[in-house]
């Protein structure tokens, strides 16, 4: 639809707070934004910065405390994080003791794609897109029809 510029966050719950932003920025590297808090002063949901206009929204108090280890549950499937290089980046992960679930391999699509867990099994696709990728062939295509 036009109008519709990129996606602008992805909201996670998670078990434990402290748990998941030693994770997402002392593992992965992200910078934290912002908090908001209730009216009682406990964190409501924490901002962390992918880059200036897409986020990463972290919400304590999950109902259980892990998601769901099937590949097709309902709701949120995975976040994936696009890399210049996967290779580097799985070995700089696997220097911080982050145990990947799915090595580097090829995707279907045409990329190379790893897998790993966040604390609370949320799993998340590490992908490097390449020039012959099929999403880069669609958006040429796309690109042909004025789209």
């Amino acid at each position: 639809m036009k109008g519709i510029t990129s996606i602008g966050h992805v909201a996670i719950n998670v078990a434990d707070l402290a748990k998941s932003l030693d994770f997402y920025i002392g593992t992965l590297g992200f910078a934290e934004m912002m908090r908001i808090d209730h009216d009682n002063g406990t964190p409501w949901l924490v901002y962390l910065r992918v880059t200036d206009d897409q986020f990463i929204e972290i919400f304590p108090g999950a109902e259980t405390e892990r998601a769901s280890e099937s590949w097709h549950a309902n709701g949120f499937g995975h976040l994936c994080l696009m890399v210049d290089d996967l290779d580097a980046v799985v070995a700089e992960l696997k220097g911080k003791g982050v145990t990947m679930l799915i090595e580097p391999k090829s995707g279907a699509d045409g990329n190379s794609q790893a897998w790993l867990l966040d604390p609370d099994g949320n799993k998340i696709e590490l992908m490097q897109m390449h020039a012959n990728s099929q999403q880069l062939q669609a958006i040429a295509r796309l690109r042909q029809h004025g789209i």
